[in-house]
């Protein structure tokens, strides 16, 4: 009939840091990107926004001097 005694602190203890294990985890793949990484993805987007602006008809500097 007896059962196995728990200490309680420990048992907090253990639980904690498995939580902190987890949320160290979700920030690791939320967060971790090299350097690299991040120069890339502005560089992709810098080049997407002049691709973009670039096919447009009439800068938009134009545009003010045309309606007066």
């Amino acid at each position: 009939m007896a059962s196995d005694v728990v200490n309680l602190k420990q048992f907090r203890k253990r639980k904690a840091r498995d939580e902190k294990q987890k949320a160290a985890e979700q920030n690791r793949i939320s967060f971790g990107r090299t350097k690299a990484e991040k120069n890339l993805t502005t560089a992709l987007n810098e080049k997407a926004k002049k691709d973009h602006d670039q096919g447009r008809r009439i800068p938009s500097s134009d545009k003010t001097d045309e309606q007066d």
